[in-house]
């Protein structure tokens, strides 16, 4: 309709547009590539293909700058300084982000890692060293989507230090990130020599724990420690030179081996952590101007350079007869501090770590300067362990220690809590409060001072020691309220909402049954971003059973900010989860919910079971080699794979049998059925009918599916993707992804009683566009939105109080989607001047509008062919 609306207004205005026709580049309504669909159905192949062909990245800038610094005499830098990303909360684990005007690192790249990073402005294209202490999903969970994000800003290289198996670990991220050409993965194993740059030098430490044979799984103890210490341990320097060595040997014989061989070798190794050991380059001292001027040197002409250079390298220079010397007229040089970056995961450890030789030396009377700084990545109860107390006061009264572990409760991702906030305004059920979980274990008496970490705390080692807290990440409420309620209209939009509702006897009718519950847990695509992670839904089907519909990158902290302290009941009433295909933000914050779920089963005295999980049975790849190489996880789960699930399909193996009746059995169902989708290969939706008759669909990444909608015939709720807005149909089949209207014409086939629109491009990071043909039956998801079935008829009345809370970021996406338009209806026009019915004189002439009505319907007129190549080079 809007394209014939401004059909009609070209035609009103004709004389204006003819400028843009004869010189279509010089149009001012130019939008980024890949954002606007051709009205040239001839072109379409064409179109697809040069989107796919990306011009290459010009190198980035701060790489250029060190390739200049490589030619001349630099100096240490100036400004240092180490920042808290994750404080190693429940909800975000320990990393930790080092800055420099040179170079940035990152120590351990948690889940959610990126995501904070990307809200507080942590440049992720400037990393170029990632340091990880341990090989466990705590402190790699977030790498596989960082690698990601790392090959789409350009990144050349990238070098992963620490333990030895990172090698494998990054070809297990392969069996779903596919090639990833222009980025070089590079590991750099502990018994590598030091590492130097423009910035500091790192030693890595090996520190090793002596488990037994049945400990030495490494997940097999359900509180994530690594077993106990074997009372025969000899703990010599010798006995450790001895681990080093034969560690050495393991690794010169993994890396002989093929990397497609590799996987039945198990090369995990628990009782490995390694430290590390900073110390920044020597910085000269600086040049006192003033001072330079009392003392009469030619500050300010040609003369001053070599004086200078001579002062700042020590020596001393005579000018016109008087004699200056560097302590005159320049601050001291700064040797370069040290900091320590550790992790102690267990009791285990802590025998080596405080009898470590390289460690010794920066503690008193050891052979070098005391440390600035000692980053504990260490649980309490190895902080309440006085043999540890005491090796951390051996350190001296000048070094500062900053602690990293679960009791740090602190606000991570404002945004979220913002937005939450503002929405529980409209309807407090549908839209709760988020909460926090809490530790119960009790925080250590240490009898030295030592700082807790908090969402982005500095120490600042360069230009002088301090702690600064002015970007403390925290989250004050009543701003966030007063903001909303100072929007225009927006409270009187919840107060005509609220009335509505009062007055609306369907709402009022309502049996107010609290299940089924749907809780949106990531309502976004592709990567987390601020305010809409990517995707997962707990599906709550009773008090005592749940169910997970996919599981990206963040899941398990997406709970804690929802459930709380009640977060480890909503685990252990975790029976399945279901994976509708392979991409990275569907699947990969798998692995910590069933690191956690085990955690909580433990916590409350339950009996440990696996989960069933229903998916692309290719998942078991990267499962066997995360497990193989870096930590157990095989022994939670109980695969089904999601083709035994189509309708039809024969299931001859009798494991298979028995896990599927299992499933019916767990979660009360009647019938769980997957159908293939129109996305990538081996992509699954799935459709759940309960034994009470209830039915809910869920689509999972695709185009608008006939086996779908076939799958889903009477459905309760369908909750059905609706990546790109209307008009990015071309982009829509590109992507293999729906638009809004495409979404909710699947549901009207389907006749489901209400469709909730899921998984938006993260360009519409608020709110997406709505369409034309949004109606009672449809709802738009975001992040910790609560839906039940009564709540299908109030779900569609907060919609006039949404679209005033984010009217600025709706007025901004029409502007740009009436750019667009115009953009289109300009290059039809071009077209139809050169080659179209105009131009075949007057016998064969029609109307402007009716020309492009007619190419419009072209275009929406899928190619069914083409829809079919692109399914199969997907």
């Amino acid at each position: 309709m809007l394209l014939h609306r401004l059909a009609r207004r070209a035609l009103q205005h004709r004389s204006c547009f003819q400028p843009a026709l004869t010189a279509p580049s010089a149009s001012p309504l130019q939008l980024p590539t890949g954002s606007s669909m051709s009205l040239n159905p001839a072109g379409d192949r064409r179109t697809l293909s040069s989107r796919r062909e990306k011009p290459p990245k010009d190198t980035l800038r701060h790489i250029k700058s060190r390739e200049k610094r490589k030619r001349v005499d630099t100096h240490g830098p100036s400004t240092v300084y180490l920042q808290v990303v994750g404080s190693g909360s429940r909800e975000a684990a320990a990393s930790l982000y080092v800055f420099s005007e040179y170079n940035r690192y990152l120590f351990n790249c948690g889940e959610g890692t990126q995501r904070l990073m990307q809200e507080h402005k942590l440049k992720v294209s400037r990393l170029d060293n990632i340091f990880v202490t341990r090989m466990s999903w705590s402190n790699v969970g977030g790498l596989s989507g960082m690698i990601l994000t790392l090959k789409d800003t350009g990144v050349p290289k990238c070098v992963f230090s620490g333990p030895p198996q990172f090698d494998k670990y990054l070809a297990a991220i392969r069996t779903f990130s596919g090639p990833l050409q222009g980025l070089d993965l590079a590991v750099r194993p502990f018994t590598d020599p030091e590492y130097t740059d423009d910035t500091m030098t790192v030693h890595q430490v090996p520190i090793f724990a002596k488990l037994d044979s049945k400990e030495s799984r490494g997940a097999d103890s359900p509180d994530g420690s690594l077993g106990k210490t074997n009372p025969e341990w000899p703990r010599s320097p010798k006995s450790g030179k001895q681990k080093l060595e034969n560690c050495e040997g393991r690794l010169q014989e993994n890396l002989k081996e093929k990397p497609e061989r590799s996987p039945k070798i198990p090369t995990r190794d628990p009782s490995l952590v390694v430290a590390f050991v900073c110390k920044l380059h020597p910085k000269k001292g600086n040049f006192l101007v003033m001072k330079a001027k009392e003392l009469g040197l030619p500050v300010g002409t040609s003369a001053i350079g070599p004086i200078v250079a001579a002062l700042k390298s020590g020596k001393s220079v005579t000018f016109e007869g008087k004699e200056v010397r560097p302590e005159d007229v320049c601050t001291p040089d700064d040797p370069g501090p040290t900091f320590l970056v550790l992790e102690c995961p267990s009791a285990e450890f802590i025998g080596s770590m405080c009898e470590n030789e390289q460690l010794k030396r920066y503690q008193t009377g050891g052979s070098e300067s005391p440390v600035a700084l000692v980053v504990h990545m260490t649980p309490e109860s190895v902080l309440a362990n006085n043999v540890y107390k005491a090796w951390m006061e051996r350190f001296g009264p000048t070094t500062e220690h900053l602690i990293l572990n679960e009791n740090n409760e602190t606000v991570h991702n404002l945004r979220s809590h913002k937005i939450q906030t503002q929405l529980n305004l409209i309807h407090p059920e549908i839209f709760p409060r988020l909460k926090t979980f809490r530790t119960k274990e009790q925080q250590a008496s240490l009898n030295l001072p030592a700082v807790r970490g908090e969402c982005l705390l500095k120490y600042q080692l360069r230009p002088k020691f301090e702690w600064q807290r002015d970007a403390v990440v925290t989250a004050d409420t009543e701003e966030f309220i007063k903001e909303a309620t100072e929007i225009p209209g927006f409270l009187e939009k919840v107060e005509e909402c609220k009335n509505v509702l009062a007055a609306d006897p369907v709402v009022q009718s309502g049996k107010e049954d609290k299940y089924p519950e749907v809780v949106f847990l990531g309502t976004g695509s592709a990567i987390p971003m601020k305010i809409r992670n990517v995707s997962s839904i707990i599906l709550n089907i009773d008090a005592t059973r749940s169910l997970l519909l996919d599981c990206g990158e963040g899941t398990f902290g997406q709970l804690c900010r929802h459930y709380g302290d009640d977060v480890d009941m909503i685990l252990c009433n975790l029976s399945a989860i279901f994976l509708s295909h392979m991409h990275a933000d569907h699947h990969t914050g798998l692995i910590n919910v069933l690191l956690e779920r085990e955690k909580a089963l433990v916590s409350l005295g339950k009996a440990f079971s696996p989960v069933l999980l229903v998916g692309p049975l290719q998942i078991m790849t990267w499962l066997n080699q995360y497990h193989n190489h870096c930590q157990e996880i095989l022994r939670h789960i109980n695969i089904i794979p999601a083709r035994h699930l189509v309708e039809g399909a024969e299931v001859t193996k009798f494991d298979a049998q028995d896990f599927i009746q299992s499933l019916l059995k767990k979660l009360e169902l009647e019938k769980f059925q997957t159908c293939v989708v129109r996305h990538c290969r081996n992509a699954f939706g799935c459709a759940l009918q309960h034994n009470s008759g209830w039915k809910i669909v869920y689509s999972g990444d695709t185009m608008p599916c006939p086996a779908l909608v076939q799958a889903g015939q009477n459905a309760n709720l369908l909750i059905h993707e609706a990546t790109l807005e209307d008009g990015l149909e071309e982009e829509a089949v590109e992507k293999t992804h729906s638009t809004t209207s495409q979404a909710i014409d699947v549901g009207m086939q389907m006749n489901a009683k209400f469709i909730m629109l899921n998984h938006f491009s993260q360009r519409y990071a608020k709110i997406p566009l709505f369409s034309a043909d949004f109606n009672e039956k449809v709802g738009i998801a975001f992040d910790h939105m609560r839906v039940r079935f009564d709540d299908f008829a109030v779900v569609p009345k907060l919609i006039p109080p949404l679209k005033a809370l984010f009217a600025d970021e709706i007025e901004e996406m029409e502007e740009r989607r009436e750019k667009r338009e115009l953009r289109q209806l300009k290059e039809a026009q071009s077209s139809l001047s050169t080659n179209g019915p105009v131009a075949q004189g007057p016998k064969c002439t029609v109307s402007t509008a009716e020309a492009v009505t007619k190419k419009k319907r072209e275009v929406d007129d899928t190619d069914q062919d083409l829809d079919r190549k692109k399914i199969k080079l997907t």
